[in-house]
């Protein structure tokens, strides 16, 4: 069975109606995005970073998986899928997806300031000041913030040097390291590009210039 790599970015979600944070309106246009997302911001106030991804989570709750989520479960009937994911939604696992790894973190699970190995689900989408790990230790967002290290980068190199197809759907390739895992594929297989407006890339690459949903449907009947 031939394996398929994904690597998916926002584009992916849009179609399911989720936000970036440039959509959030409201209360976030008083704040840089580094004021929200760093570890800088955290500290400086917390309150405001845990309400921003609370925000988030609630609107995530309202949201379902779209039909490019579900093209990429249905190839699992076909192919070995293993999706690399930018989002830190849960789109994909919803969709019924075995295989997500997630680069920038997970929104609906939070983890321990004192001890990151202490990760939990989170029952419902509020975290508030003084919520705690079992050691007593503040809870923060389970998200990779501006500045952070990306823990699961090498296992997503890892997962690219095993690909027959590796196919990118919705990212702008300008946000590493996740950009530079197109280079860390074996030399010679089939690249696909899903994105209306896809960035410059090799020529090897074969470009689909639509949304995901749409893009993904060429992409599932070009391979069946």
């Amino acid at each position: 069975m031939k394996k398929i790599i994904v690597l998916t970015g926002a584009g992916m979600s849009a179609e399911s109606g989720i936000k970036t944070f440039r959509d959030m309106g409201g209360l976030w246009e008083e704040y840089d995005i580094m004021e929200v997302a760093s570890p800088q911001g955290w500290q400086k106030h917390p309150e405001v970073v845990l309400e921003f991804y609370n925000q988030r989570r609630k609107q995530l709750l309202e949201c379902e998986p779209n039909k490019g989520h579900l093209i990429l479960k249905e190839l699992e009937n076909t192919f070995e899928v293993e999706i690399i994911t930018q989002n830190v939604d849960d789109l994909h696992e919803r969709a019924g997806s075995t295989n997500v790894l997630h680069l920038h973190g997970e929104l609906r699970k939070v983890r321990s300031t004192g001890d990151p190995d202490l990760v939990y689900e989170l029952d419902g989408w509020k975290l508030k000041l003084g919520d705690t790990c079992e050691k007593g230790y503040q809870l923060r967002p389970h998200i990779v913030w501006f500045g952070e290290p990306v823990p699961n980068i090498s296992k997503a190199e890892r997962i690219c040097q095993t690909a027959d197809i590796f196919l990118i759907v919705g990212t702008s390739l300008n946000v590493y390291p996740a950009a530079g895992l197109m280079y860390a594929i074996p030399t010679g297989i089939p690249v696909y590009y899903i994105d209306p407006n896809p960035a410059p890339t090799p020529e090897n690459v074969t470009v689909i210039p639509q949304k995901a949903s749409e893009g993904l449907k060429t992409f599932q009947k070009s391979i069946l």
